[in-house]
């Protein structure tokens, strides 16, 4: 029979046994694991090289187009400031004239009824006579 001493180091052995057999089940998943993801990679960094180069081609020619609009604006900006004094000018212009010329008008036209009213009518002038 087993002594006391004899019983508990084969049960120490056997916890042993199981662990290390434990141990190399998770060590085993463990590698398939890491093989698993070391291709995921190798596969990703395939697909995302492609990707990034047409991004970086899309944002260069975003770039340019940017840089084009830029001048653009800069010349629909100097265009605008160019109309906006063409503008002042023209008004200038054109609206003294007209003011004058509708101020003569309008002179005119009360000068012209107030003779009409000062002169007496034909009809006025026998009725005077008489």
């Amino acid at each position: 029979m087993l002594t006391a001493g004899e019983v508990a180091g084969l049960i120490v052995a056997m916890a042993w046994a199981i662990l290390v057999c434990f141990m190399a089940v998770v060590l085993v998943k463990l590698a398939r694991l890491l093989t698993e993801t070391t291709k995921m990679v190798s596969e990703l960094s395939d697909r995302v090289v492609p990707l990034l180069e047409d991004a970086a081609v899309a944002v260069s020619q975003t770039n340019r187009q940017l840089v084009a609009v830029e001048a653009i604006a800069l010349d629909v900006k100097q265009v605008s400031g160019h109309v906006a004094k063409v503008s002042n000018i023209t008004q200038s212009l054109v609206t003294g004239p007209l003011i004058k010329v509708a101020a003569l008008g309008h002179g005119i036209r009360q000068a012209l009824s107030a003779h009409r009213r000062a002169k007496p009518s034909p009809r006025e002038l026998e009725r005077r006579r008489r």
